[in-house]
């Protein structure tokens, strides 16, 4: 049984298909099928008529975005409706953004471990150089993880990095939502209005929660103003 929040999408290769329906109901069936149960919340549904060997897909781009914002898991109804690019589902997977084919539900986690094979393969091999290097280094006599090295100044360091990454990640959340604040108050809803519709729509706030306030959307309109 599915569990959880989910954004589905759904491709077709051709303009026709994508007036006519056909293979989107399809598609639709297959989606439905999968979340059998009454333990999930189908958000939303895009639609992108593209041919499987373009990777520039501006709907599947909103709806990772969608995802993103909501918390949720992609879904799809067959593996082969995102690409069969490898390249393509690399950099899908580096999004952050969990995904399921409806046809093969483990697909996320096999392929994850499909492509990582060659990049765990030089990562390991970079960490037995690193090692041989290490132990090298102490064969010689070098003193390895010295406490005298923690200065203050490296402490305060480490605390200046663990900020600056905060606030790019508080960033990157207020970029992610401004054009969609803006829009709402060219339709001329308040803030209030916005923090409810951003509720309602279980969109997520920069702390991870969907309760919207009036305050929340204004210190994102701040911060990327």
């Amino acid at each position: 049984m599915a569990e959880g929040k989910f954004i589905s999408y759904l491709r077709v290769s051709t303009g026709k298909q994508g007036k006519s329906g056909l293979g989107l109901e399809a598609q639709r069936q297959a989606i439905e099928t999968y979340l059998n149960g009454d333990n999930w919340e189908h958000l939303k549904e895009f639609i992108e008529v593209e041919s499987g060997k373009n990777n520039e897909r501006p709907k599947l781009k909103e709806a990772l975005e969608a995802c993103k914002r909501t918390g949720s898991t992609l879904l799809i109804a067959k593996l082969d409706r995102l690409s069969r690019n490898v390249a393509f589902i690399a950099n899908l997977m580096e999004s952050g953004v969990e995904f399921v084919a409806c046809d093969f539900p483990t697909a996320n986690r096999l392929t994850i471990h499909i492509l990582a094979a060659m990049a765990e393969y030089e990562r390991e091999m970079i960490s037995k150089r690193t090692r041989e290097a290490l132990k090298s280094a102490k064969v010689r006599g070098v003193q390895l993880g010295c406490p005298k090295n923690f200065t203050k100044q490296a402490a305060q360091n480490g605390r200046k990095l663990g900020t600056e990454k905060r606030i790019q990640k508080a960033n990157e959340h207020a970029k992610r939502f401004r054009g969609i604040i803006e829009g709402y108050q060219a339709e001329g809803m308040s803030l209030n209005a916005i923090a409810k519709k951003l509720s309602d729509d279980k969109e997520l706030t920069p702390r991870g929660l969907t309760n919207w306030t009036p305050t929340t959307v204004r210190n994102i309109l701040l911060r990327v103003s």
